[in-house]
Order: structure tokens, then C-alpha cells, then sequence
């Protein structure tokens, strides 16, 4: 089947992640997700639920060792972003409608890790909350994977979650989508991918996408 083209003014990067998500574009418009690979069924009574696309970020660059970042009062803070993760949040919007050439789904739920600690994810995810007027779920800290992931599923699609990085497979695991073709073991050491979980008659499918927002983003 021929490809779609691009809309006018999207550059090459663009277009290579539009072509990628195409087949996603059904859930995003009626809730039901597309397939990448052949995966396989979700465990136990996860085969009989509802499709589910659950969008997964790291929070943005934190400090380097020695380095300080900023908190929202414009203090020195080792636990929030660092300049470029500020940044990085600040451009995150662009990933997102009504951003023209969006590519990613408006998310219908945004969870960030909370607790003390978790500053980074909720700063990371708070100047698009801003502009969709959508509330951060905030209230499951990092280490409770398994409360996120059962309620990630019940929530409506499409789910933005914002978490710190060494919990992502924890979150993998509880959601039944660890033995998925292609799923990486654990969250590479970088701050600029979006993994996409996609659950159609209770199969998971993956993809791994770059945000292309900053400059030296792969």
C-alpha cells in the first residue's frame, strides 16, 4: 500500500517518525492499537482487556556529578533538571497536538513518578500538562510499578508515563509486556526516546522512537 506523504514543512527526522507511527494512528483516533511485531499474548486475564497504548518517557537530563539543578522556585537543587532537561521539557509539547506536525497521540492521562526524589518527572511532563490542561497523576512513587501498571491499564487511552529509568522494566514486567520482540532489557543511558506499548486483543507490540527536540539528540 502506497505511504501517506508527510505533511508540507515536516523535515526528514519528522518524517521518518510519522512513517513509524503510522499504524498507530486507529488507537490514537478510536482507541484501539496498532501492531509493530508479532508479540506475544499478555499473561493470565490480560489477554481479555481493552487495548492500551501506554507511552513511556525518562524524566529529562538530570545534573552531572558536582552540578546543581533548579527547582521551580529557581533554587539550587541536585534533585531537579538540570538546564537542558529544562529545556528538553519545554520542548516536549512539540511531540504532541495541537502542535502542528505532532507525532505522538494527545495523552488522555499523565502519570509522573512521585514521592521525594521525583522532581525531575513531574518538571519534565509539566509544561505539556500545562498546555493540554491535563492533571499529573503524581500520588504512586517510583518502586510501586505494579500500582502504576494496573492503573495506566484502567485509565483511558492513550497514557503518557514519565518515570525514572531504573523502574521502567519493573513497569515493563507488570504490565505483561517484558517477552515482547525488540523490548530492550532496560532503559538505555540516554533522555531523548519514546517507547510506545501497544495492547490490541490482548497482544503487545513495541516501538522505540526518538523525540528529535534537542540539539545532539540521536
Amino acid at each position: 500500500m502506497a505511504e501517506a506523504p508527510a505533511p508540507a514543512g515536516i523535515g526528514p527526522r519528522r518524517r521518518t517518525v510519522l512513517a513509524a507511527l503510522t499504524p498507530l494512528a486507529p488507537l490514537a483516533l478510536a482507541g484501539c492499537a496498532g501492531e509493530a511485531h508479532p508479540a506475544a499474548p499478555a499473561p493470565g486475564p490480560q489477554a481479555a482487556a481493552k487495548d492500551a497504548l501506554i507511552m513511556v518517557i525518562r524524566h529529562a537530563e538530570k545534573p552531572y556529578a558536582g552540578d546543581t539543578g533548579e527547582d521551580d522556585e529557581g533554587n539550587d537543587d541536585t534533585g531537579s533538571l538540570a538546564g537542558r532537561g529544562r529545556r528538553r521539557a519545554e520542548a516536549l509539547p512539540q511531540l504532541f497536538p495541537p502542535t502542528p506536525g505532532a507525532v505522538l497521540p494527545r495523552p488522555a492521562v499523565i502519570f509522573a513518578g512521585g514521592a521525594a526524589g521525583a522532581a525531575r518527572s513531574r518538571q519534565t511532563v509539566a509544561p505539556l500538562a500545562d498546555l493540554l490542561r491535563t492533571p499529573v497523576r503524581a500520588d504512586l512513587a517510583v518502586g510501586r510499578e505494579a500500582d502504576l501498571a494496573r492503573a495506566a491499564l484502567a485509565a483511558p487511552a492513550p497514557v503518557l508515563i514519565c518515570w525514572e529509568h531504573s523502574g521502567i522494566p519493573r513497569l515493563v514486567r507488570a504490565l505483561g509486556a517484558d517477552q515482547v520482540l525488540g523490548m530492550p532489557a532496560g532503559w538505555p543511558d540516554r533522555y531523548d526516546l519514546v517507547w510506545l506499548l501497544t495492547r490490541r486483543q490482548g497482544r503487545w507490540s513495541f516501538r522505540e522512537l526518538p523525540q528529535h527536540l534537542l540539539t545532539g539528540d540521536a
